[in-house]
């Protein structure tokens, strides 16, 4: 590894840890308000309106709770999947669920679908979008996430729309990117959906 590239990876890792401290503290309340406003604004967006398709994740404790987002798209009659980590290759598979209860214990202490279920293929000519979890973004749309790849991997070869979902107050000016890293092509958060 380069000096170049070990300057980025330790900014980085303290950007994530900082705001990591700081989602921790976030008070449930005001989050759950956050949630519920974050899902709203997505829903009554045109990318909602027209994908067919929604590539969603299961979230940890303290990132943006996207599953009321799941079941009013299954309520739609949307296709709904969600990623399942090979932490061996660090790549991530997504597998279409019916049901929110076809989430199991996974990678990572995830909820993930089991390898059973239908796969969506990238290259499949139906509208999708993706919601793209992350620590921290910035104003261009580029994300700290928690350092595995698993998203930069997956999005370099998906042709579909690549949504950032975090709250206002971790969109940050500028943060430090590698040559693989990718943006969204926009943000949504608690205050409506931020253009780059």
């Amino acid at each position: 590894m380069n000096i170049i590239m070990y300057e980025i990876r330790k900014r980085k890792n303290e950007i994530r840890e900082k705001y990591k401290t700081l989602r921790a503290a976030l008070d449930p309340k005001v989050k759950a308000g956050w949630d519920e406003a974050v899902c709203r604004s997505f829903i009554s967006s045109a990318t909602y309106r027209f994908a067919s398709v929604l590539l969603l994740y299961a979230p940890k404790r303290d990132e943006v709770d996207v599953m009321p987002i799941a079941r009013q798209a299954l309520a739609d009659g949307k296709r709904v999947a969600f990623p399942r980590c090979i932490p061996d290759t660090h790549d991530m598979v997504f597998h279409f669920v019916d049901s929110l209860s076809q989430l199991i214990s996974g990678s990572y202490g995830l909820r993930e679908p089991s390898s059973d279920l239908e796969v969506y293929d990238r290259g499949s000519p139906e509208t999708a979008a993706c919601l793209v979890p992350a620590i921290v973004y910035d104003r261009r749309g580029y994300r700290i996430g928690y350092g595995k790849g698993y998203y930069d991997r997956y999005l370099s070869s998906f042709t579909g729309s690549k949504v950032g979902t975090v709250y206002s107050e971790y969109i940050v000016d500028s943060l430090p990117r590698g040559r693989y890293d990718l943006s969204v092509d926009f943000i949504v958060t608690e205050r409506g959906i931020r253009v780059k």
